[in-house]
Parts: structure tokens; sequence; C-alpha cells
């Protein structure tokens, strides 16, 4: 079955997904080598749209048909999904115990639809595949090896990769094999290590001088990895990003850089953050205990039964130089942090300060660094993502208590 429509779903777990989900749907996550929403497109090669929170629906409009595929936005997808979607009837929904995982839905039961439950008065088809959802923070870094792992066979099928120039080092393979290099990237003295997993690299992306890299990694169109960086898999750059220094294991959404030496490991930083030089991340606690990360839907930090955990740190977040971050740091979205100390591991949205302590980051101050930030990128800071920002100082001013 191949849809006239398709749209991607939040459920309940976007939640869970903040701070990333304050400023975009569950499925516009990053992870693998694609959004999620970037995933179930090429799939099926067609455009989708968004069943998100009201002040989202402005930037993510739904588009509704006769016949729709509904699909959850933490779900990634694999062959035996695929096939038992195809094989849905009109109205039925394919489930996993309570969770829905896609439904293929006329007009009117979209409309009826309510977020977060489940419509009883259709049919149900448990599912048989083994679905990888990403419903927890952690997932995203945790599961990114698997996911790059199915995106570069979907990115690169049937398609013959640029030749690695001579000046550089590939071990344990041979390009076209776990490396690809799209048109226009540019890759110099590098050393590459494809044994581990496969290194993508891409359209118009550069890999400086002496840089090291150990796959799975993806480098996606017009990032750069800068001289010298040293890089351990899985890890993905999302698009026009520049990296240096130490990264092990961690997703950069795109539009971010970490220019400078010091370390990031098992972390996630979202769209337009600045990490300054010399500035690290604990990712293993000195006992060797469970990390622990905030979680805003409950207002408390939950356990996530890792023993490394690093930064999650939400869009348009920034630090300064020499900033350290605690194992299992929180950043909300346009948090500005700088001073010397550790400072807290839960950093509200909009906090303005450091260890010494903070102050709420104006509205205005921030929407001022926010437009010279895009600006740089060419692209407008709009009515709408204002908009955006506002809602989300709005809610997360309940944290904001100094």
């Amino acid at each position: 079955m191949h849809p006239t429509n398709l749209i991607l779903f939040d459920d309940l777990s976007a939640k869970d997904l903040l701070p990333f989900t304050f400023t975009r749907p569950t499925a516009d996550i990053r992870i693998g080598i694609l959004t999620i929403r970037e995933k179930w497109e090429m799939v099926y090669d067609r455009t989708s749209s968004s069943i998100t929170s009201d002040y989202l629906s402005r930037k993510y409009p739904l588009q509704v048909e006769a016949e729709n595929l509904l699909i959850n936005g933490c779900l990634l997808p694999d062959e035996s999904l695929i096939a038992e979607i195809a094989e849905l009837e009109l109205n039925e929904w394919l489930v996993a115990g309570d969770r829905v995982l896609a439904g293929r839905i006329d007009q009117a039961q979209v409309a009826a639809l309510v977020p977060g439950k489940f419509p009883g008065s259709l049919k149900r088809k448990e599912s048989g595949a083994s679905p990888l959802l990403i419903t927890q923070l952690w997932h995203i870094f945790q599961h990114n090896g698997t996911a790059m792992q199915e995106d570069y066979k979907r990115i690169t099928a049937g398609r013959s990769s640029e030749t690695l120039g001579s000046s550089n080092v590939l071990i344990g393979g041979d390009t076209g094999e776990n490396l690809f290099i799209e048109e226009g990237a540019s890759i110099e003295g590098a050393t590459i290590n494809i044994s581990g997993g496969p290194v993508y690299i891409g359209r118009d992306a550069q890999v400086m001088e002496g840089s090291l890299i150990r796959g799975p990694f993806a480098l996606c169109d017009h990032s750069t990895l800068k001289l010298g960086a040293k890089i351990y898999g899985p890890t993905t750059i999302g698009p026009h990003s520049k990296v240096g220094g130490e990264v092990n294991n961690s997703v950069i959404f795109g539009y971010s850089n970490k220019g400078h030496d010091g370390f990031l490991g098992n972390s996630v930083l979202g769209e337009w953050c600045n990490i300054g030089a010399d500035s690290n991340n604990s990712n293993l606690k000195n006992n060797y205990a469970e990390v622990r990360l905030w979680n805003y839907d409950q207002q408390k930090f939950i356990p996530t039964g890792l023993q490394f955990c690093g930064l999650i740190m939400g869009d348009h977040s920034k630090c300064g130089i020499n900033t350290m971050f605690n194992t299992g740091t929180v950043v909300g979205v346009s948090a500005n942090i700088f001073g010397a100390g550790f400072p807290r591991n839960f950093i509200p949205s909009f906090s303005w300060g450091g260890a010494a302590g903070f102050s709420d980051y104006k509205f205005e101050k921030a929407m001022e660094v926010a437009e010279r930030v895009m600006e740089r990128r060419n692209i407008v800071l709009d009515e709408t993502e204002q908009d955006i920002l506002q809602a989300v100082y709005t809610q997360t001013a309940v944290n904001r208590k100094w």
C-alpha cells in the first residue's frame, strides 16, 4: 500500500523528549544521518505533514486527504514494519501493546483524533516486528549507530561514491563499501577507519587535515570537521555545523558549532547551539553510578539505565569558553552559560549565568542574538520562529526560580 498522504504524529513521548520537542515535532529529531521525518519520506518518496502541539502547527501545518497514512513520529523504519504497514486496511491501526505505531485512516477519523488517546473505535492489529522507538532523550545517542546503518543503506543504494583523495588514509575497507562521499565534499589529510561502521560525508562538507575518524560517522551537507578533530562513532554532525576537538557517540542536529578543542561525549545538541573553546562535558560519574537525567514532564531526575551519559542541549543555547558540564546535564532552549565551575545539571530555558547563579535571559535580548546567529547562515528569524520561542519562554517560566 502506497499512501496518498503521509502524516507523522507526536504521541505522549514528545513530553519525554523535551527540550528538543519544545521547538520541533518528534519526527524532526535527527538520529543516524537523517531526521525521522526524512527517513519516512525516503521510504514512501513523498513529503509529509505533522500532528503536533498547537503552537508548532503554524510552522508544521497538518494536511489531511481522503486517505492518510499516519506514522508515529518517534518510530524508526525497518523492512518488517514497512511490510506490516503495507497490509493495513482502511481505518486500521498497527500497535505494539498500548503504543500506536501507524494507521491507515480516512479524513473523518483523522479529524476525530485526540492526541495521546488511542482511537478505540478503530480496528487494531498487533505488530509482530520489533520496532525501534525514540522515546527518551538518551535514545538519540544510544541508538544512533543502528539508525546510521539503516540510513547509510538507503541513501547509498544503487549510487556511486566520489573518490577519496590520495592524501588520506583509509583503514578497514574500500571507498564505496563502508565509505560514501557526496559530490562537492572535500577531504584532505584525514585518517578514516571504517572497520567499525560506515562513514558518510555529505554534499559540500569539508574534512580538514589531521582529522581522525572512526565510524560509524556522518558529516552532513555543508558541515566542517576542523583541523585535527578526533571523532569516535557512532557520531552524527548535522548540516551547516562546524566541529573540532574530541567527540564520542554524540548527535548534533544541525546549524551548531563546537569549533574548538574540548570533549563532547554521549551527548545531543539541538540547532543553533554554540560550544565555547575548551569546553568539556563529563559522561561518567566519579563513582561509576547510573546517570539520572532531568525529565520535564515528571519535573524530576529519572534513571537512564546508563553509565555513560553526557550533555543534552536544546536549540539556541550557548556556553562560553572553558565551560564544564557535569555528567547528565540537561540544558533547555536559549540558555546562555558562562563562568568558572560546574553549573547545575538542569539549566532551564532562557537562563543566563553559570555556577555562580542564574537570572532570566530576557526574551528580547535572546531574540537579538538568535537573529544575528541565524543571519550568518542566511536564514531569517521570522515571526513564526519567534512565536514558537515565545511559547517556550512562557511554558518554561515555572523552572526559572532563582
